[in-house]
């Protein structure tokens, strides 16, 4: 069977949905960043083992980045989701951690933060979301699978909505392409 582990910062919504859609590939860790986020409990209620690593406890992002491979290499897995993971990586993390990134806007459109709201306010007559591989540059991987939405006639919430709706899917669907 194959493995992955899922970095996440917050809710843990789409960690949720890979832990109940991903069939017949094993979520052998979840990591996050901050001891609060609410995908802690997500993966107790799945057991599903996690690690808590504090960012807020490093100095510099290359120190947070080590601790983070070095758990991730312990765990063995074969592909590294970042799922509402919000913290930008260094190479320390990128050039040695096989990993993909969900975003929700059409790349190369909107990068980084507020995607959402910056997509719904452009000048496109669409939006989305990008599932890519993760490298050096912020939300700037090759494009592994993009789901567009037409905004016409929906309210931010409504598209704020169906973004959300996508995106675990897009993710969902990535996985079992890379690990088929």
């Amino acid at each position: 069977m194959k493995k992955i582990a899922v970095i996440f910062s917050g809710a843990g919504s789409n960690f949720e949905y890979l832990a109940q859609n991903l069939d017949d590939i094993e979520i052998a860790l979840a990591i996050t960043n901050n001891p609060h986020a609410g995908g802690i409990e997500i993966a107790k209620n799945h057991n599903i083992p996690f690690e808590i690593i504090d960012s807020s406890g490093f100095k510099i992002r290359e120190e947070f980045d080590e601790v983070l491979v070095q758990i991730i290499q312990k765990a063995s897995v074969d592909l590294v989701v970042l799922a509402g993971f919000m913290r930008i990586l260094t190479p320390v993390f990128t050039k040695q951690i096989k990993s993909i990134n969900l975003h929700p806007s059409l790349l190369p459109r909107h990068k980084g933060v507020k995607a959402i709201e910056k997509s719904y306010d452009d000048e496109y007559n669409d939006g989305g979301v990008s599932v890519h591989w993760v490298n050096n540059e912020l939300d700037g991987g090759d494009i592994i699978l993009q789901k567009v939405i037409l905004k016409d006639g929906l309210s931010f919430d409504e598209y704020h909505n169906e973004i959300k709706n996508i995106e675990k899917i897009a993710l969902c669907e990535v996985i079992k392409k890379i690990l088929k």
